[in-house]
Order: C-alpha cells, then structure tokens, then sequence
C-alpha cells in the first residue's frame, strides 16, 4: 500500500480586524474588543490609555478632498503672487518663488537652487497629485498594489513638514535684514498663499485613513476557502 505525506490544510479567508469585531486605539496600539453600545456610536474608550478609539477615521474621504481642493486652489497664488517685498534706497523690488530660483541660480549657488526648487515646486505639486490619485482609488474600489500606496502615503506623510522651507528662509532672511538695517524685507501674499497650502496638504494627510486601503466595498463578501485537492486527486 502506497504511503501519502499529510494532505496540508487550507488557510482561511483573510479577514481584516474590523470584519472580526476588533478596534485598534491610535494611541498605544492597542487591540481591543469594543462594547455592544459602542457599536451605534462608533466610537469608545481604550482600556489601556483611555484615548478616544474610533474604527476609522469619520468622514475621512470627504475630509482630505476638501482639504486637498482647497491646497490646489492656493498653489497658483502661491507660486505666482511676491513672496517678499524689499524696499532699500535703491527702490522696492517683489521676489516671486521661481524668480528667487533663477536668482540663485544665476548667483552660482546651484545647490540652494535645486533645494528651493524641489521643496517649494516638486514636493508640494507631487503631494497634491499622489494625495489625489490614493482618493480617487478608493472611491473607485480599486484595492490593487494597496501595499504600494499605503508606502506613498508614508512617504507623504513624512516630507509634508519640509515643505515649510520656503516660509523658514524668509523668516531668517527678514530678522537678519531687520537687525542689520541694510534694508525693509516684508513678506509678501505669495508666502501666506504657500503657508495654507503646505497646511492644508499636512491637514489633508493627515486626515486620510490608511486603513481604508485595504476594506473591501460594503456589501462583498469575503472569499471561502475552496478544497484541496491532492495529487492523487482525492479532494479534503
């Protein structure tokens, strides 16, 4: 009589932890079962810290597009209004982002440039365009390469405070010219323009819901495991 090795089992269907009736506190990361009257709610306690523990985020989809639309209407302003305004004995001169650019550039200071270029103009229009396309995905259902988006999204979520170089050098620049008293340095409605967008990208970011990533639509269910077979073609 032949000898067959153990037939593997199948594993089970995936299931997230919300599908299994668990909640996970933002806070201390902590796993936890909610109570039946916390289900209407939506919301509960955490045992260990006591911080207010949600399934997700309410509202989170709505919340980041009016956020992000509100950035995308302030970034031409930003990038085309004075971000400063000098006034010396030889008149008033209104420095735009990009012209401060070229003036670096010209200057030799390629460097700096590049930093101001990439800080001021790349980030803030891939923030805008890469926070768009995860919205979008997850109004259309589209759960493929989720684990590839929920990366963008960290990624995102990390360089958004470096987005502020621009409002930090004019700052510098404005207390360094006022204590030297070489000139009046002033900023400009560009500079408020591009402190909102980078504000309203953080906000945006920040009210997205990763997790919303990988749940399934309403209403599908989830996969049952179907029998395996083994060589001999005896079904388990």
């Amino acid at each position: 009589m032949a000898r067959h090795d153990p037939v593997p089992t199948p594993p089970e269907a995936a299931c997230s932890a919300l599908a299994a009736g668990l909640w996970r506190c933002q806070g201390c990361a902590d796993v936890c079962v909610p109570p039946p009257e916390a289900l209407e709610q939506r919301r509960t306690r955490c045992p260990r810290c006591d911080a207010l523990v949600r399934p997700r985020k309410p509202d989170a989809i709505a919340r980041s597009w009016a956020f992000l639309l509100a950035a995308t209407a302030l970034y031409l302003p930003a990038n085309l209004l004075p971000v400063t305004a000098t006034s010396a004995i030889g008149g008033r001169q209104d420095d735009t982002i990009f012209s401060g650019i070229v003036y670096f550039w010209k200057d030799g200071s390629y460097g700096l440039a590049a930093l101001v270029f990439v800080a001021s103009i790349v980030v803030p229009m891939a923030k805008l365009l890469l926070m768009s396309l995860l919205l979008i995905s997850l109004q259309r259902h589209d759960r493929r390469w989720a684990k590839r988006r929920l990366a963008v999204y960290r990624v995102l979520e990390l360089i958004g405070r470096w987005s502020m170089l621009d409002i930090f050098a004019i700052t510098m620049l404005a207390a360094l010219v006022q204590v030297e008293s070489l000139a009046e340095l002033q900023p400009g409605p560009g500079a408020m323009a591009f402190g909102a967008v980078v504000v309203l990208t953080m906000l945006a970011t920040h009210s997205f819901d990763p997790r919303l990533l990988f749940d399934k639509p309403e209403g599908e269910a989830v996969p049952t495991p179907q029998p395996f077979t083994d060589p001999a073609g005896d079904a388990t």
